[in-house]
């Protein structure tokens, strides 16, 4: 291990052997993280039987998740340009085994939304860190080699949680804790593989300056915006006082987050950053991309066991073709890349194939076969594996080294919002269509969506049980019909991207240089 040390520091670049070893724990520690959002997708039911929760409740053990790993992305992303990137991504791993520590022997509904709060903070250090460390260790010019695969596990990550989640709770011996104790030896295993396999070189010594009043601004604005998506239509009308009062509140705190932004010596998000033409679209393209992915797999789970009367095991195994296609267009794209040098047909390409597959997902129904299922779930994998990590190079690509931290970052913050206010609004979207047909077809029932419970359909007749299954799969398909002209505005962004050659020296020599530059 000191052979390696000593050849690193003495090129100053990580050959490849030590660059795939240290993304192993990378990737390790990313793929816990980003299962944490949806690995309780189909253990949610059981969690709030168990702990005795409310129907709002069980929206809020997945938002509170989601809201803190969005709300922290951007101080994290800035800490990485001030302090050691490895103490930060090992900080946020300890983070996210606290929280899942607790979650996992969690007595109540109130602790366990603690705890994920707790987790969230974690995981987004770990998500916005990972590729801020990648773009550090790996020239623009090889990133797409790498970024293919680290696509790969987000996205299997996040498509899979169901499935394992699904897995957990079905097994008796097992049960839904483990849903939140599975990531812990991973991420302690990630954390060992990260002391001894990542070198960075160090960076010079100066004075910190973290401008905590933005932080806190950004955080509570972004903050209040996703409780008001959650909340509308199901607490309150979207149109009323309330919605008023979150939204303007919102407003507010991000405005007067501008404000101080621009005056801080060193700003969370610089706001410099969104003067650069192909990182403002990339930050365009990730939140409708985040919609798209978090948004249509969070609800499509809840459609195979509703719609189609699957457990919650075999519905997370019908998730496998979209993370088939994530992955086998994320890599292969991403080997194109670092073969060619051109990124931007995939770019364009990866945004037409996500719409169709939205467009494609908004015919299904109660009577929809699996297997045509399954290709409209792949179609959409595909699109969706072209896109995402490939946004992220593009934004590496031209910014200067010192700001490669906020810019990743900020690509990052922007995915997680956009797949925050996807599950938020499309989920009051979905709640009140299902109340809607509920009526129609049961006028003299209790609706079911916002605040009331959700029928066991294990327990009614087979005639009952065949209206529902049909409310719920006419319901689905609406909202994928909703969500294919939001994804439609990833294609604009994406063609007025400007592709530039992809730099051949990585984050840290071109920081260097940049340094050598400026004296």
């Amino acid at each position: 291990m000191t052979s390696v040390v000593e050849d690193a520091s003495s090129t100053g670049r990580m050959s490849r052997r030590e660059v795939i070893q240290a993304l192993s724990g990378l990737m390790l520690g990313m793929f816990v993280s980003i299962l944490a959002s949806t690995i309780v997708a189909n253990a949610l039911p059981r969690i709030i039987a168990d702990l005795g929760g409310t129907q709002s409740v069980y929206t809020w053990i997945v938002t509170t998740e989601l809201l803190a790993m969005t709300a922290t992305v951007p101080l994290w992303g800035k800490m990485a340009d001030l302090i050691s990137k490895k103490l930060l991504i090992q900080l946020s791993l300890s983070l996210f085994v606290a929280g899942s520590l607790i979650a996992g022997f969690t007595p109540n509904v109130g602790i366990l939304i603690l705890s994920r709060v707790v987790q969230g903070v974690g995981a987004g250090g770990m998500t916005a860190l990972a590729l801020i460390v990648m773009a550090a260790m790996i020239p623009p010019r090889e990133l797409g080699r790498y970024s293919g695969v680290f696509g790969a596990v987000f996205g299997v990550a996040t498509i899979a949680g169901p499935l394992i989640g699904g897995v957990l709770v079905d097994t008796s011996w097992l049960g839904w804790r483990w849903t939140f104790l599975v990531g812990v030896p991973f991420s302690l295993a990630a954390i060992f593989l990260l002391q001894r396999t990542l070198h960075l070189p160090a960076q010079p010594r100066r004075q910190v300056s973290i401008d905590w009043l933005g932080a806190f601004l950004i955080t509570a604005g972004v903050s209040d915006l996703l409780i008001w998506s959650t909340l509308a239509g199901t607490q309150f009308d979207w149109a009323s006082w309330s919605t008023a009062a979150f939204v303007a509140g919102g407003v507010i705190l991000l405005g007067l987050a501008v404000l101080v932004e621009s005056r801080a010596p060193e700003p969370i998000i610089p706001l410099s950053i969104f003067r650069n033409r192909t990182v403002t679209l990339a930050i365009v393209a990730s939140t409708l991309v985040g919609v798209a992915m978090f948004g249509g797999t969070v609800f499509l789970s809840q459609y195979f066991q509703f719609s189609l009367g699957k457990t919650p095991t075999v519905a997370g195994l019908m998730s496998l073709p979209m993370i088939f296609g994530l992955l086998v267009s994320s890599t292969v794209a991403g080997q194109l890349i670092t073969k060619y040098g051109r990124w931007k047909a995939y770019l364009v390409a990866g945004a037409v194939i996500m719409v169709a597959g939205m467009l494609l997902l908004s015919r299904i129904g109660s009577g929809t076969t699996v297997v045509t299922v399954s290709i409209y779930m792949a179609v959409l994998g595909i699109g969706v594996g072209m896109l995402m990590q490939n946004l992220v190079l593009a934004a590496q690509n031209d910014v200067p080294a010192a700001e490669l931290g906020a810019s990743t970052s900020s690509v990052t913050f922007f995915r997680s919002m956009g797949g925050a206010i996807g599950v938020s609004a499309l989920g009051a979207v979905l709640a009140n269509r299902v109340t809607t047909l509920f009526q129609e077809k049961f006028p003299n029932l209790p609706a079911t969506g916002g605040g009331a419970e959700v029928p066991d359909i294990t327990k009614l007749p087979p005639e009952i049980k065949a209206v529902i299954a049909d409310i719920y799969g006419q319901a689905t398909a609406d909202l994928f019909l909703v969500g294919a002209p939001i994804a439609a505005l990833a294609v604009i962004a994406v063609l007025f991207i400007k592709e530039k050659p992809l730099h051949t020296l990585s984050g840290d020599e071109r920081a260097a240089q940049e340094r050598m530059v400026s004296h």
